[in-house]
C-alpha cells in the first residue's frame, strides 16, 4: 500500500492484524482462501466475532453501537480482513438496511431492530429487483394494500441473495398504482416467517445455491414495518443503494485478488520464464494495479465525505463501476494465468471440505468458477450502464 498514514493510524492498524492473526480461526480463512463456499454458520462466526470487539457495523455512528472509527480506520479495516482472507460481512443488515434505519427510521424501529442486527438475532435479504424490474427498478409492481394497521403484499422478487438464510427481508413495494413510478413506492420490513412467502431457489452458472426467488401471497406486513413516509420509500431506496454500491467496488478483496494474480503468474512458467515477465500480460496486469491505486484514493474521499451520517453521491456510481471493472479484470487474468489448468467448474467440490489439489496451487479448481461468478458484479445493485446514466446526468449534467 502506497498510501501515507499517521502514527496512530499505523499502531491501529497493527492493532487489527494482530486480531487477525490471533482471533480469527484458520478454518475460516482457509475456506475463502481455497473459494469453498461458506456456510450459514460460517457467515454466523464470522458477525460474532467482530461484533466481541465492537467492530461489526464499522460505520455506525457510536451512539448507535458503531466503534466510531474514522475513514482511514474503516479503510485500513476492511483492506487488511481482505488480505487475511477474512470472510466479507454479509451486508444487507449491517451494511445497508442498518444506515436506512439510522437516517430514516423512527426511534422505535432504531431501538428495536439495531440491536437484533449486531446481536446477529436477524438475517435480513433484500427484495429490490423483480422479473420486470430489474435495472428500471421503479418499474416494480409487487403491491402492498393497507388494510387497518397492516398492508397485505402480493408479487414476487428475483435474485434475492442468500434469502433461503434469512428471516427478514426489506421491501420495496408499490403503494400508489396511480402515481408516477418513483412516487408511488414505499420501504417495508417483512418478516419471512409470514404466512404467504415463498422462498425458490435460483441456482447460477457456477453451480452455487446463491440467489433466490421470493414469491407473497397476501402476506400481512404491520404498519409499524414501514420505513419512512408512505408512498415516498423512492427516497429510502436511493439511499441504501449508494451504501450498497460503494460495498459492491470491494476495494480490499480487489488488493486480495491482485496479489493472488502475482503469486500464479509468478509459478506459472511461458516460454521458459514466468508468466509475471511476459509483456502483454505484464501490461494487462499493471493497467490494473494502476487503476486500483486510483480506487483507493477515490474510495477514502467517498467514505471520508458521509463520516457525519451523509449518503455517498454520484461517486458511489463512480466506485461501482471502476470496482467492479477492476475485480472482474481481475478474475479474467487469474484464469489466463492457469491456462488449462483453471478448471471448469465441478459443483461437488464447491461443498467439499479440505484444500483443492490439482497442481497444489489452490487457485487451480475455482479460477474458472470464480471468473463466471464475478459476470454478476457488473449487474447487480444497478448495471453499470445505468450508473453511467446517473455519474453523466448528476455530475456532467447532461
Amino acid at each position: 500500500m502506497d498510501l501515507h498514514f499517521t502514527p496512530d493510524e499505523l499502531a491501529f492498524r497493527e492493532t487489527v492484524r494482530a486480531f487477525l492473526t490471533q482471533a480469527v480461526p484458520t478454518e475460516l480463512t482457509d475456506k475463502v482462501k481455497h473459494g469453498l463456499a461458506l456456510s450459514k454458520a460460517d457467515h454466523e462466526r464470522w458477525h460474532a466475532l467482530l461484533q466481541s470487539r465492537g467492530w461489526l457495523a464499522s460505520h455506525w455512528p457510536m451512539a448507535h453501537g458503531g466503534p466510531g472509527w474514522s475513514p482511514i480506520q474503516r479503510f485500513l479495516f476492511e483492506h487488511d480482513c481482505a488480505l487475511a482472507h477474512c470472510p466479507r460481512t454479509v451486508p444487507f443488515g449491517v451494511n445497508m438496511l442498518g444506515p436506512v434505519l439510522i437516517h430514516h427510521g423512527t426511534p422505535d424501529q432504531q431501538a428495536h431492530w439495531l440491536p437484533r442486527i449486531l446481536r446477529g438475532d436477524d438475517w435480513w435479504c433484500q427484495g429490490y429487483s423483480e422479473p420486470g424490474a430489474g435495472s428500471d427498478l421503479a418499474g416494480l409492481q409487487t403491491s402492498a394494500v393497507r388494510q387497518g394497521e397492516h398492508y397485505v403484499v402480493n408479487g414476487q422478487k428475483t435474485w434475492t441473495t442468500l434469502g433461503h438464510h434469512a428471516n427478514m427481508i426489506f421491501c420495496l413495494v408499490r403503494t400508489d398504482r396511480e402515481a408516477k413510478k418513483q412516487a408511488g413506492i414505499s420501504f417495508l420490513l417483512i418478516d419471512m416467517a409470514s404466512p404467504g412467502v415463498d422462498v425458490r431457489p435460483i441456482v447460477t452458472l457456477d453451480g452455487t445455491h446463491e440467489v433466490n426467488e421470493v414469491f407473497f401471497t397476501n402476506v400481512r406486513v404491520p404498519v409499524a414495518n414501514l420505513v419512512g413516509t408512505e408512498h415516498q420509500g423512492w427516497t429510502v431506496a436511493k439511499f441504501l443503494l449508494t451504501y450498497e454500491r460503494t460495498n459492491i467496488a470491494g476495494v480490499g478483496f480487489s488488493v486480495a485478488a491482485l496479489e493472488r494474480v502475482k503469486a500464479v503468474a509468478g509459478r506459472v512458467m511461458k516460454g521458459g520464464r514466468p508468466l509475471l515477465h511476459d509483456p502483454l500480460f505484464a501490461a494487462r496486469l499493471a493497467r490494473v494495479e494502476i487503476e486500483l491505486e486510483n480506487m483507493k484514493t477515490t474510495n477514502l474521499r467517498v467514505i471520508a465525505a458521509v463520516t457525519d451520517g451523509g449518503a455517498p453521491g454520484a461517486e458511489s456510481s463512480m466506485l461501482k463501476v471502476k470496482g467492479t471493472e477492476i475485480r472482474q479484470e481481475l478474475t479474467s487474468l487469474l484464469r489466463r494465468a492457469m491456462g488449462p489448468h483453471a478448471l471448469p467448474f465441478v459443483p461437488e467440490t464447491a461443498e467439499a471440505s479440505g484444500h483443492p489439489d490439482g497442481l497444489g496451487q489452490p487457485e487451480a479448481r475455482f479460477a474458472a468458477a470464480s471468473y463466471f461468478n464475478h459476470r454478476k458484479l457488473s449487474i447487480f445493485g444497478g448495471s453499470n450502464e445505468i450508473q453511467k446514466n446517473i455519474i453523466a446526468k448528476t455530475m456532467l449534467g447532461l
